[in-house]
């Protein structure tokens, strides 16, 4: 029988109230931009009233007399709520403006925020008022400054896949206990990402953007996200801009804990970090290639077939989805490399989406090791990923993570499928949402968007931006009926 008493909701919902002041706090921060470009206040004003008001009176309702223990399954249903709560409120500025008329856009658009997907249903995003798009690339910005924060508190003490890889590399952190360092560690990242995200408003200032683009994509760098302010994207400034989102991109998609030791001038950990090392190497590789191939057989010249190779690389691979040319008119074997890239996914431990490089280092190193295995049945040979022997719970974790992904690939592609869209577009979309990358293949290439789905369509992919943001596990468990039960 179902017990449902021994799950401390109390804790639970206290901890969404409180999410819900911050997230009124957020959406008042987008009341001066409304004012300078003489806009309707009230959007704004009544969405963050009312979100506010509901996270205060719960609150207040609450009281401080309660227990204020986080077992896992609690820690499991704050993570996966914490989206879908943010998201349902994050939709009212989108519907008291006007931007959006229905509900399904906006909760696909506020979830493909919040999840740094950059999927997006808006035909014109240019005719949005101003604090709208900051509202909408804020969405970014929260939900990437939110997954360093999991990354670092949560996920590791519910056991989440590969996450523990990445707590070992950190100074102070005990994976199996919420331990008072960990706060600690969550502030030092909280302020890397503030500080990277102020470098690049101030970089991108510098240059052609005004304030208010170079801050909207100063948000959607650091969170991985892909919301422009610009129907063409980024393909809408000059080279200067394209070449610092570039850089930013890739220090976006990079495990935040190597930022924290080459801050303290320790630049031997990421020498020796695996995980980064392939990052670079995938970026270099599939750059010298798909520049050389625009050269030859585009005709492109030598620093425009570089920088749009470079930018879309590193686009694809971090899961950004910012774009400055449709890599589908490419030819077919040039694509098919981005698309190979879609699979990958940036660095554990950053903002960027997708399976991870950790999980393939670690598959390809398991199935190396299985061979000699076979050889020598009697070895014991362990994995091993930055000079440490990787537990078989990680690897089984990860394997199995694999198997899960490509299943939910091949479902969402039937669902899809079913609701009249080709094969194509519904590969594309169902990678491009559970990879959390935004811009995939077919119809919902770089310079199209979901505007055309149906609404059942809508839901079910907002269901897979969650999917992949929160790493399956966290859904799929809490889904699982015998979560629910002693």
């Amino acid at each position: 029988m179902p017990n449902k008493r021994l799950i401390n909701w109390t804790i639970i919902i206290r901890v969404l109230s409180f999410l819900l002041i911050v997230e009124a706090f957020f959406m008042l921060t987008g009341l001066p931009f409304a004012w300078f470009y003489n806009e309707p206040l009230f959007p704004l004003m009544i969405s963050s009233l009312v979100t506010g008001t509901i996270g205060l009176l719960i609150l207040l309702k609450i009281g401080k007399n309660y227990s204020k223990n986080i077992g896992k399954r609690e820690g499991y249903l704050i993570v996966a709520l914490t989206w879908v709560v943010i998201s349902f409120f994050g939709t009212l500025p989108f519907l008291l403006s006007g931007a959006i008329t229905h509900f399904a856009d906006a909760f696909f658009e506020t979830m493909s925020g919040l999840t740094t997907t950059g999927a997006s249903i808006l035909n014109d995003i240019e005719s949005v008022p101003k604090n709208i798009l900051y509202w909408r690339s804020m969405t970014h910005w929260i939900g990437g400054m939110g997954i360093i924060v999991l990354t670092v508190a949560i996920l590791p003490f519910l056991g989440i896949g590969g996450m523990q890889l990445m707590v070992a590399e950190m100074p102070g952190i005990q994976p199996d206990k919420l331990h008072p360092r960990i706060t600690a560690t969550a502030k030092r990242f909280w302020g890397i990402y503030v500080l990277f995200t102020i470098a690049e408003i101030l970089l991108l200032w510098a240059g052609e953007m005004d304030f208010f683009d170079s801050v909207n994509h100063s948000f959607a760098t650091m969170a991985t996200g892909g919301f422009s302010t610009r129907n063409a994207s980024i393909a809408a400034f000059g080279p200067y801009s394209q070449y610092v989102i570039i850089l930013f991109m890739i220090f976006a998609g990079t495990n935040f804990t190597l930022h924290y030791y080459a801050l303290h001038s320790q630049f031997n950990k990421l020498r020796e970090n695996q995980e980064f090392r392939v990052y670079l190497t995938i970026i270099a590789l599939v750059t010298v290639y798909v520049t050389v191939s625009l050269v030859f057989f585009m005709n492109t010249g030598a620093e425009k077939a570089f920088r749009d190779a470079l930018f879309t690389t590193v686009s694809i691979l971090t899961t950004t989805g910012f774009v400055t040319t449709d890599y589908i008119l490419w030819p077919y074997f040039i694509w098919i490399f981005i698309f190979a890239l879609m699979f990958i996914g940036g660095s554990a431990g950053s903002t960027g989406g997708g399976v991870k490089i950790v999980r393939h280092l670690l598959l390809v190193k398991n199935s190396w090791l299985e061979m000699k295995r076979a050889i020598h049945q009697q070895a014991i040979i362990p994995v091993k990923y930055n000079h440490k022997s990787v537990s078989k719970e990680i690897i089984f974790n990860v394997m199995a993570f694999f198997l899960i992904y490509v299943l939910i690939i091949a479902l969402g592609v039937v669902v899809l499928a079913i609701t009249g869209l080709d094969f194509e577009t519904s590969i594309g979309a169902t990678i491009a949402t559970l990879g959390n990358i935004g811009p995939g293949i077919g119809g919902v290439g770089p310079v199209e968007n979901y505007a055309f789905f149906s609404p059942f369509a809508k839901w079910f992919l907002s269901f897979l931006m969650l999917l992949g943001r929160l790493e399956l596990f966290t859904v799929l468990i809490v889904m699982s009926p015998a979560f629910w039960r002693r």
